[in-house]
């Protein structure tokens, strides 16, 4: 009897085991996921804030290194990989941006928001 106990236990174990790792492997996928749709929607938002640019060559830069950046962090998460360099570069060029571009303010608003969603991103990851 305290030999059928052990093996339902043991069975019980391997199974919440398997049951944990598959788990945690749906939710590794979903933190991919959602960490790619911020990426894009932060894309969307510089690309429509890019559009008010008029002709200064530096503020282009600027957009330009902040789409650069993050292109570079989602290709390595698409690959699974979580590049907190490359998040941490993406982060200092919107963070740039929104300082000293020319931005209209519902530009400006939704930037600033991107930035403290790709810095708690960074911190909970």
């Amino acid at each position: 009897m305290n030999n059928g106990i052990s093996r339902r236990s043991a069975t019980q174990r391997l199974l919440f085991g398997a049951f944990s790792g598959s788990f945690l492997t749906l939710a590794r996928g979903q933190d991919r996921r959602d960490a790619r749709d911020l990426v894009a929607r932060v894309q969307d938002d510089l690309q429509r804030a890019a559009d008010f640019t008029r002709n200064n060559e530096k503020e282009r830069e600027r957009y330009h290194n902040a789409q650069h950046h993050l292109s570079e962090f989602d290709r390595k998460l698409r690959d699974g990989h979580f590049d907190k360099d490359k998040l941490d570069e993406a982060i200092d060029d919107v963070k740039n941006l929104v300082a000293n571009n020319t931005l209209e303010s519902r530009d400006r608003d939704e930037l600033a928001r991107d930035l403290a969603d790709l810095r708690v991103m960074r911190d909970t990851r």
